[in-house]
């Protein structure tokens, strides 16, 4: 194996299945004996559907979505009311057609978490459950890691070239790698409980309440459907609380006395915080999804992020395995993925003190940005992993595709109907309209798409005889307006490729 991956979530087991895409094999160990037992996260957008898309996953996904897509948030007093403000996502979510081809989801990461396994698994990596990542040094040529079997106590020592850490919030990684973090700290803590009951009365499937109710510990909590019909998550601010209790708190926050409940499980206290790690990266190892990044629930966008994490990484790490980049392309991870990590924390924050915590305005709240435009879309990879054109400033954010160097490459319908974002994701591509530049990318070893008409250019800021080279996470990486310009140059500044 030439990856280790230390988690079995959302982002190491994407990791995993990206690399396995891209030929490379891993091996992913989880302590836990199996993916997550609770929803937790929900919601796949088009830019992950995108993603998936590639792996071959997306139809799973949304065939493991819920039939009834619609997804209530509310702000109330009980499940039963009074409601102070909804926030409803429209059947199928917003049409985005106009950024993307692909179409939104609704699945948790209790029903994502096996098909990511199932697919990486299939693409050639080795996932372990039951195991533990026990220590761990690297030295210039790769990272050796001592594992333990849970089950049988046996230990075993692996060399790697690359180490991922994908071992959650707390991190044991990213503490031995001295990496601190920095934010808003600690929101407030919680306990949780997934319980039974009929409350199909007072609470639509795919909904999730956060309540505000001074009989509940802290004057509020969380309440939340899962996948399974009659069954719920609760969470309240933290205590040590008897069955008796739980059964009075679900009552409450359901606003049904004497509800008849079916206490299943009680999680122990857990923190809702808000930090981003001052790095991502250390020598031969790298981190990803809640290892680099905390922030509370209220966005559904820790989800996405963690998904896109490991699919932003793992082409880097597979063109370095391989010997088709240099080993520094891997610094990019960092500068690329941490800034926008800290404006989705912001925003996240935001929505967490508009809808339950106003008190915590001090006037320091990041403007809610249009999702549409900017968080899904419009978000930039600004590092020296793409070659920036001159007068441009290295904004994060930009409110309409421009198809500039660390920008997302935009979507144009191409006449067989199909996405030019369909066209990327297995190795470096080339879009042009001339035939010139088709003879320079096979130069190089690039396939090169031959595009007819205006419309794609205008779309990527060049004329048809220009060229567009795209980077297999669907970035633009470099592009010339017309004829003149130097490819090779291009790739090997990006690809960190010495003469």
């Amino acid at each position: 194996m030439r990856v280790l991956i230390v988690g079995a979530g959302l982002s190491g087991l994407s990791t995993a299945m990206f690399l396995g895409l891209h030929g490379v094999e891993s091996l992913v160990v989880e302590r836990h004996a199996t993916t997550s037992l609770h929803p937790k996260a929900r919601g796949q957008f088009p830019h992950t559907m995108e993603a998936l898309r590639l792996a071959g996953v997306d139809q799973r996904v949304a065939d493991a979505s819920p039939p009834d897509f619609q997804f209530r948030i509310i702000v109330a007093g009980t499940a039963a009311g009074p409601v102070h403000s909804e926030i409803l996502v429209d059947d199928g979510g917003p049409d985005l057609s106009d950024f993307s081809s692909a179409g939104w989801a609704n699945a948790s990461q209790e029903r994502v978490e096996p098909i990511l396994a199932e697919r990486a698994v299939h693409l050639g990596a080795t996932v372990r459950f039951s195991t533990e990542l026990v220590e761990f040094t690297q030295d210039q040529d790769g990272v050796v890691a001592l594992l333990r079997d849970l089950a049988t106590g046996e230990e075993e020592t692996v060399r790697v070239d690359y180490m991922v850490g994908a071992d959650g919030h707390r991190s044991p990684i990213r503490e031995a790698l001295g990496i601190g973090v920095a934010g808003r700290g600690v929101l407030g803590t919680g306990v949780g409980a997934i319980f039974e009951a009929d409350l199909s009365s007072v609470l639509p499937r795919n909904a999730l309440v956060y309540l505000k109710n001074p009989e509940l510990p802290g004057a509020g909590g969380v309440l939340v459907s899962t996948d399974e019909p009659g069954r719920y998550a609760l969470g309240v601010g933290t205590g040590e609380y008897d069955e008796d209790r739980w059964v009075e708190m679900i009552r409450v926050a359901a606003g049904v006395p004497g509800l008849d409940v079916r206490l299943l499980e009680v999680s122990g206290n857990s923190d809702t915080q808000h930090w981003v790690a001052d790095s991502f990266s250390s020598g031969r190892v790298h981190l990803v999804g809640d290892a680099v990044r905390v922030m509370p629930p209220t966005g559904a966008f820790g989800g996405n992020t963690a998904i896109m994490d490991g699919f932003s990484l793992a082409w880097k790490l597979a063109m370095v395995i391989k010997g088709e980049a240099g080993p520094e392309l891997l610094d990019s991870h960092t500068p690329e993925r941490r800034p926008y990590s800290e404006y989705i924390a912001e925003q996240q924050y935001t929505f967490y003190v508009h809808r339950m915590a106003p008190e915590l305005d001090d006037g320091t709240l990041m403007p809610p940005a249009d999702p549409t435009s900017m968080l899904f879309f419009g978000y930039r990879h600004v590092s020296d992993a793409v070659v920036l054109e001159p007068g441009d400033e290295g904004e994060l954010l930009e409110p309409e595709p421009t198809g500039r160097p660390g920008s997302r490459a935009p979507h144009v319908v191409l006449p067989d109907g199909s996405s030019t974002i369909e066209l990327f994701g297995r190795g470096f591509v080339v879009l042009t309209g001339s035939a010139h530049w088709v003879v320079k990318a096979r130069e190089v070893g690039l396939t090169a798409h031959l595009l007819e008409g205006e419309a794609w250019a205008k779309a990527y800021g060049v004329t048809e005889a220009g060229a567009v080279l795209v980077r297999p996470d669907f970035f633009v990486a470099w592009r010339t307006p017309d004829a003149e310009g130097d490819l090779r140059g291009a790739l090997r500044h990006v690809l960190k490729l010495r003469e």
